[in-house]
């Protein structure tokens, strides 16, 4: 395959649609067709699609891509089970990138943030801060989720604590916090909180530009191509996933 990348980009018009745009040509892009919400969902001559619309439209995005059998990346956020199921579905079918976030350094914390829970043990409490752009629908973030299943494993909890307002009692010990801030032009900003008795870790992450999230969509794009079908996410684009599995 030469260097050129043809990407079918759904969700075109949003914030990371127009970002991966603005950087396809410096990437070796060709965006061979741009799709919105209500555009008939062709995907024309692309190796791989790129979806950041909507989680609705995830039935009939998978639904084309098995037919086309084009290599889908996605990071649209917000899924339903159901969502979630007909993803899984169709990566038994064609190869399917499935990531909450694209930016390499994100992805080091969900690395840092396993080890650091394994290290620490039970004795910290745990939890997640996350701020985003007051534009932003969903919340908590894909993100903070993503953070928040790593450390459910890390514990052996499923226990989730979504804010706190009121006379809410003692902190549980095998409760993970989430919270979400909402403001501005926040692009993105996750923090894990590791609170322990005189001491306190904290692992941060912010996001300054788009551009990031952008380049690392496009990095999965030319990763997935080729693939077996499966389910991966940017730790298998990253190379950190086979990485975490030996530890």
């Amino acid at each position: 395959m030469s260097n050129n990348l043809r990407v079918a980009l759904i969700g075109a018009a949003g914030r990371m649609g127009q970002a991966i745009v603005d950087v396809a040509k410096s990437e070796g892009v060709e965006v061979v067709a741009r799709i919105d919400l209500g555009d008939q969902l062709v995907f024309a001559d692309g190796d791989v699609t790129i979806d950041f619309s909507h989680a609705d439209t995830t039935a009939s995005i998978c639904e084309v891509a098995i037919k086309s059998k084009t290599p889908l990346v996605i990071g649209t956020t917000g899924h339903s089970a159901k969502q979630r199921d007909d993803i899984v579905a169709a990566s038994k079918r064609i190869p399917v990138v499935l990531a909450s976030n694209f930016s390499v350094g994100v992805n080091a914390l969900f690395a840092l943030t396993e080890n650091a829970a394994k290290i620490l043990g039970d004795d910290f409490d745990l939890e997640i801060v996350e701020a985003h752009h007051r534009m932003k629908k969903d919340a908590p973030s894909g993100t903070a989720k993503t953070l928040a299943e790593i450390l459910q494993r890390a514990r052996q909890t499923k226990t989730l604590r979504h804010g706190r307002e009121g006379i809410v009692g003692e902190r549980g010990k095998s409760e993970i916090g989430i919270h979400s801030v909402r403001g501005g032009d926040v692009v993105g900003d996750h923090t894990v909180i590791f609170a322990g008795q005189g001491e306190r870790l904290e692992l941060t992450h912010r996001a300054g530009s788009r551009e990031t999230f952008a380049r690392g969509a496009i990095r999965a794009a030319r990763w997935v191509i080729g693939r077996s079908p499966g389910l991966y996410d940017m730790r298998d684009v990253l190379g950190l996933q086979s990485k975490m599995n030996d530890e």
